[in-house]
């Protein structure tokens, strides 16, 4: 079965991812989820998708989403990157064993699927690929030390895609999300926004689906933040 457009997201099954996903099956994409709890394969059906149970830090689980999405529709135009949570302890308190884990669960958790992704996008002759980063990516926060390294390399790794895929149409961009209600809110968080509010995964969903439109057609390699201010001075 062909259709005009098809997405991938990555640990789809709540929060941003889900909300990125709903956000693209509205806007016409047939999409297929990935999610280690089972909920991406639910949202999948009511999308009219297709759903994996698995890991993004699976290259096995991986391209079996990608195998049945080729399967299915025959192409691949987005992939949104989504992620769990990762380690968090005092920076030297992180064992070797943690900043592995931080790698995979915020760096190669969007190189596994690029991989796979990008030479089907090059024989399209197009393709929009959308990290779901932190608005903590260039300044740091204790409380989230893999986060933050990793999507800085994140950051860069985008930059370096952009450069060597942008001549096939292919696109790389990262949104960089602030407290968003998908997180546990606290007051003291939601004071510390200049917009005195915490965004939401809609918010974020709206972000990633513009970039995966035809609007965002001229934009690649960049870091968006989308925080209510909070990093406005970096």
């Amino acid at each position: 079965m062909s259709v005009e457009k098809v997405a991938l997201v990555t640990a789809g099954g709540s929060g941003m991812g889900a909300a990125a996903a709903k956000r693209l099956a509205q806007d016409g994409f047939a999409v297929a989820i990935l999610s280690s709890s089972g909920k991406g394969e639910a949202l999948a059906a009511e999308l009219g998708g297709i759903g994996v149970t698995g890991s993004n830090q699976s290259n096995d689980d991986l391209k079996r989403l990608v195998d049945l999405a080729l399967e299915r529709w025959g192409r691949i135009d987005v992939l949104v990157n989504s992620a769990g949570h990762g380690p968090r302890a005092p920076i030297l308190d992180i064992t070797d064993e943690d900043w592995h884990r931080g790698m995979d669960t915020y760096l190669l958790n969007a190189i596994r699927p690029t991989r796979l992704v990008t030479p089907i996008m090059q024989k399209q002759k197009a393709g929009s690929i959308i990290n779901i980063s932190t608005a903590w990516a260039f300044e740091p926060s204790l409380m989230f030390p893999t986060s933050a390294v990793f999507r800085a390399g994140l950051a860069s790794f985008t930059k370096i895609f952009a450069d060597t895929y942008a001549a096939d149409n292919i696109r790389m961009n990262n949104v960089l999300p602030g407290w968003i209600d998908s997180l546990p809110a606290t007051e003291e968080r939601r004071q510390g926004v200049p917009m005195q509010r915490y965004g939401t995964s809609d918010e974020i969903a709206g972000t990633i689906a513009f970039l995966a439109s035809k609007d965002a057609a001229y934009i690649t390699g960049q870091n968006l933040r989308v925080d209510g201010g909070i990093t406005r001075a970096i």
